[in-house]
């Protein structure tokens, strides 16, 4: 398989620690991508020009990263990522559903923040760190939740996490937050997260 990714794309990220957690990195060969390109070839793979985009080895490809990771999850025996259990895995996606969410409002403020300063709309950046304020405070009071086994949603959120510390240092989503904060940092240092972080050598975040 061939896994389509830019580097530092923290749903690209998602992917690759979902493939290592499922002891799938092995089968998959990385191909960086140019998605600002006009010449790549990426919308022969995913018309919508984006990654990550998974081409399997029958040709067919797979986009989308909760679309990836739920293929990868099918193709392995260990303990899943999305649990069968049904109150288990209702779980695991509604945490995937506040990191992915998350994820997405600080992308908003990055992007809004990359624009010259005449051009900001600073009420569009404050409704998306409203988002964020709230999901964060949410997660902090649900904290006891985030206990192992490692889920689909654990992934997501500690892949959104670090993405805000890589792109939005400034955020102090930490501040009133101990037990997230707590929670985070041990995250990080699973072996998967370690080797996916921004930066990490021979990888994409």
């Amino acid at each position: 398989m061939k896994l389509r990714y830019v580097s530092n794309s923290p749903f690209v990220r998602k992917v690759m620690v979902a493939a290592i957690e499922t002891g799938q990195m092995g089968r998959i060969e990385l191909v960086p991508t140019d998605t600002d390109d006009p010449a790549s070839d990426l919308a022969r793979d995913n018309p919508l020009g984006k990654v990550p985009a998974l081409v399997r080895d029958d040709g067919s490809v797979l986009i989308e990263s909760d679309l990836i990771c739920a293929f990868l999850d099918g193709e392995h025996r260990g303990p899943k990522l999305v649990p069968e259990e049904p109150d288990a895995r209702t779980a695991a996606l509604q945490l995937q559903a506040y990191g992915d969410g998350l994820l997405e409002a600080a992308i908003q403020i990055q992007r809004e923040r990359a624009r010259p300063q005449g051009m900001q709309w600073n009420r569009w950046i404050e409704r998306q760190r409203s988002k964020m304020d709230r999901t964060l405070d949410f997660l902090e009071r649900e904290a006891a939740r985030l206990a192992p086994p490692v889920t689909i949603g654990h992934i997501a959120l500690g892949c959104a996490l670090g993405w805000i510390d890589f792109r939005i240092a400034d955020a102090g989503w930490r501040n009133g937050r101990p037990h997230l904060a707590a929670w985070c940092e041990a995250f990080a240092r699973r072996p998967s997260m370690l080797q996916t972080a921004p930066g990490a050598k021979g990888k994409a975040a």
